[in-house]
């Protein structure tokens, strides 16, 4: 097998953590929370629409070209056990999740 194939592979048969994060602007205090079925790749998909100015949480792209990448920190906040669950199951508890840290960190929430 090749050395891509067997790559390839190992990313297919990898675990898959679903969660909530948080991203925060140590500028200002600031805080956007999200959920995700992957936390393992959710924050390269952040930073990229950031870097590209078209992130679609207006105010959070404002602050990012606002204060620059250096402010900004990504922090998985908690691994969610989505195990055993149908699509709408996981979808359902990570938004109850979310909703949850959207109200303990007072921040604004990300699609």
């Amino acid at each position: 097998m090749s050395g891509r194939k067997a790559l390839l592979r190992a990313y297919k048969e990898r675990k898959v953590e679903a969660g909530i994060y948080a991203v925060r602007c140590v500028a200002t205090g600031e805080a956007w929370v999200g959920a995700t079925p992957d936390l393992s790749t959710r924050q390269s998909g952040v930073w990229f629409s950031l870097r590209l100015g078209s992130h679609r949480d207006k105010s959070l792209q404002t602050a990012w070209n606002a204060h620059g990448p250096d402010a900004f920190a990504f922090e998985a906040v908690e691994a969610v056990d989505t195990e055993g669950l149908d699509r709408f199951g996981r979808d359902s508890r990570l938004k109850e999740r979310r909703q949850h840290w959207i109200a303990a960190l007072n921040a604004r929430g990300l699609m």
